[in-house]
């Protein structure tokens, strides 16, 4: 049983190595795997049912997600949690939504950068992406988790790069007919979209669009003056399907 799981893993292991995009199905694989065993996956038996369910997953997340209040003036470890809450996510539907931009968007960035330098631009954008929002939000007392923030600044460094790759996008007022449009339509449309939730998001828990538009803004910046305009990639397919629903 021992050798045949080690073989499994092994093979698993030279498939994420063997592929054009490694980091990128690593993260993945990562979040994927953290969140299956966390309470929040409901897949774990040991976090109970119910009310106790509920106890589990808020402390959970208010052990490795980052507390806007606790960061700045809390416990040293609390200095740690931007780096765990990229991994930590809160339902299904949050960590496909952001798996899916992820698989997407990261591969060619990925490609484009090398796997060393995506890794630091994935963890640094996506770190202060959450530390933006702490900063709006310093004496907020709730839970910040997923890796929105670090997906936000992959689209926008995909947006320099890659401004004139064509993406798919299911539009809910056409019928969510599949319709082809260049990245620079596609993505700035979708920041804007983030600017306005951001503008009406009550306080309280809920979707930290904040997060993204800060990662977004990161993410371009860090390629403008990485790359600059003579390393910009003009043409380059990649499909795209419409909006993650949380942080």
């Amino acid at each position: 049983m021992i050798s045949s799981r080690s073989t499994a893993a092994g093979r698993t292991l030279r498939a994420v190595r063997d592929t054009p995009a490694p980091v990128t199905c690593g993260l993945i694989a990562l979040c994927c795997v953290i969140f299956a065993l966390g309470p929040a996956s409901g897949l774990v038996p040991g976090y109970g049912t119910g009310d106790a369910l509920l106890a589990a997953q808020r402390a959970y997340f208010r052990r490795w997600g980052v507390v806007p209040a606790e960061l700045f003036d809390g416990p040293a470890g609390a200095a740690l949690t931007p780096a765990t809450a990229l991994f930590v996510h809160g339902s299904w539907v949050h960590l496909l939504g952001n798996m899916l931009f992820l698989f997407v968007f990261g591969a060619m960035t990925e490609e484009r950068m090398g796997r060393v330098e995506f890794t630091l631009f994935y963890v640094g954008c996506g770190c202060g992406a959450l530390l933006g929002y702490a900063a709006a939000n310093a004496t907020s007392g709730q839970s910040l988790v997923g890796a929105s923030g670090a997906v936000s600044a992959v689209l926008g460094a995909f947006l320099y790069l890659f401004p004139r790759a064509r993406v798919t996008s299911l539009l809910p007022f056409l019928f969510f007919l599949p319709l082809r449009f260049p990245a620079w339509i596609v993505l700035p449309c979708w920041a804007a979209l983030q600017w306005l939730a951001a503008e009406r998001a009550p306080d309280g828990p809920g979707v930290a669009y904040l997060a993204h538009l800060v990662g977004f803004g990161l993410g371009f910046g860090y390629a403008w003056v990485r790359y600059g305009r003579t390393t910009r990639v003009k043409d380059a397919p990649a499909p795209v399907t419409e909006g993650e629903r949380q942080p």
